[in-house]
């Protein structure tokens, strides 16, 4: 068999299972102690990512923030509630898809106009950011980060902006890319969606109260009722009137870009993404994997936590005993999270252990969300035979991922894609595997509500949003290293 060594995996970058992720968005309008309540959404949402936390909280009148590196209970502690009175404000977790991870970059974003103060957190990725950045840089603007996200805000003290009547929406229509924005001013919230829809965005009551997050296990995780989503191209403002609907952008051409990857691997399983329970779409997945690759087998075992419903559902289909042949190592923390690929490299071993007693002997089905570079794969499988499995054959719940992603997903580039320039039976020789089967396409379709509506990009190469534009997640670093001074923003308290 051939081994996947460094040579192989492209040029000698670290290799690491499943896409790394984007971030997650959260608000809350009229909401007694919002600061607590934005805590619990983030902490529903800390799954989107770990970099970073923040929150701006107003009192009506002022706007003060809490931010930092770390994980939400980290950079929230001791009585920073008691900092941040109000009942209306945003938050945000990150994981960056650009920009590197700093603290400077870590969200919202705060800035007083002539109008006063505005705050922003943004989930998506901007394909047009270094086009903006550039003309604003040019007519003598100062950045304080090396986010896209922080475009919006140049816009919005932008003169050409500022005076008109429509002001954000206005703004908005000349962004490119995926964007879940939430915006708070003192007396208000707004929450803006791309036309294309590519990121989840949902709108809920809390008492008299208003709260938006990108997913609705958050809402559920502090006793909030699902409202609706925000749609595609629709810019929503909260305040004492209630909700009011903008339009700032038609449905494209091209129909909506829904991220396939929301249902497949980002999303937490008690959520509703797009319209559809998170839960029901990966046991269908693994359902329908176990009846277009099934193999004689003593056990399905799936790689944790990504893997498990999938797995549930090839193994209710399949009749194989579902076990948990990995234990997994929750102190370790998500390497598809971790910013840099020695970080990941450090902690994917320590990730999961094998349970022998539930593999030994045994001819397994491996179950994972996805092979991205495809080393890890190979590990976990090497850790099967070695625990005594006679035989290892890897199911994987999505196509072979062949394309980059340029909105949000951090795969940029083709060369890092296992499945770029190589059959499945070549992946299955570099991985070791006794077999390896991919769900099709038309599987994929086949347990989604309006197939139509989802970018297969990533799969097919034929992206729902124009990708003319390309952006990495380093695009707008300067020298390397960012070309500007840390900012420690760690627990600081900002008064208008």
């Amino acid at each position: 068999m051939t081994m996947l060594t460094d040579s192989d995996n492209f040029g000698g970058r670290v290799a690491d299972e499943g896409p790394r992720e984007h971030c997650g968005v959260f608000a809350v309008y009229g909401v007694d102690n919002a600061a607590m309540t934005i805590y619990n959404g983030l902490f529903a949402l800390q799954h989107r990512g770990q970099e970073g936390a923040g929150m701006v909280v107003s009192d009506g009148k002022s706007l003060r923030f809490c931010k930092g590196m770390g994980l939400v209970s980290e950079v929230f502690t001791g009585d920073f509630t008691e900092h941040l009175p109000g009942r209306t404000g945003i938050g945000h977790v990150r994981y960056s898809t650009t920009g590197a991870s700093r603290s400077c970059n870590v969200q919202p974003f705060l800035a007083e106009c002539r109008d006063g103060m505005w705050a922003i957190a943004h989930n998506g990725n901007l394909v047009n950011a270094t086009e903006l950045r550039d003309r604003y840089q040019k007519q003598g603007a100062i950045f304080q980060t090396t986010t896209d996200s922080e475009i919006l805000l140049h816009q919005l003290a932008d003169p050409a902006f500022f005076g008109a009547q429509d002001r954000i929406r206005k703004a908005l229509v000349e962004l490119r890319g995926s964007f879940a924005f939430v915006i708070a001013r003192p007396n208000c919230i707004y929450a803006a969606r791309d036309p294309w829809g590519i990121r989840p965005l949902s709108i809920g009551t809390l008492g008299k109260g208003y709260v938006v997050a990108s997913e609705t296990c958050a809402l559920q995780q502090i006793g909030a009722k699902y409202l609706r989503d925000v749609n595609p191209g629709e810019l929503v403002k909260l305040d004492d009137n209630g909700v009011k609907s903008l339009r700032f952008g038609d449905v494209p051409n091209s129909g909506y870009g829904q991220c396939v990857f929301e249902h497949i691997y980002f999303a937490r399983p008690d959520s509703r993404v797009f319209g559809q329970s998170v839960y029901s779409v990966r046991t269908a997945i693994g359902s329908k994997l176990a009846q277009e690759h099934p193999v004689a087998a003593d056990v399905v075992v799936p790689i944790p936590d990504s893997g498990v419903l999938a797995a549930l559902g090839y193994a209710h289909t399949s009749g194989i005993p579902f076990e948990m042949g990995f234990i997994r190592n929750h102190y370790v923390g998500r390497t598809f999270i971790m910013p840099s690929q020695r970080s990941r490299k450090s902690s994917v071993d320590l990730k999961l252990a094998v349970v022998p007693e539930a593999v030994s002997g045994k001819r397994v089905v491996l179950v994972d969300d996805s092979i991205i570079r495809g080393t890890t794969i190979q590990r976990r499988i090497e850790m099967m035979r070695s625990a005594g499995a006679t035989e290892v054959h890897v199911r994987i719940s999505c196509p072979p991922t062949r394309h980059p992603c340029y909105y949000g997903i951090d795969f940029p580039e083709a060369d890092e894609l296992v499945a770029t320039g190589r059959t499945v039976e070549q992946i299955c020789r570099l991985c070791r595997a006794d077999s390896v089967g991919y769900l099709s396409l038309d599987g994929l379709r086949s347990v989604l509500n309006q197939p139509q509506h989802f970018c297969l990009g990533c799969f097919t190469g034929g992206y729902a949003c124009s990708a003319e534009h390309t952006v990495n997640k380093h695009a707008l670093e300067r020298n390397g290293d960012g070309g500007m001074a840390e900012r420690h923003h760690r627990h600081d308290v900002l008064m208008s």
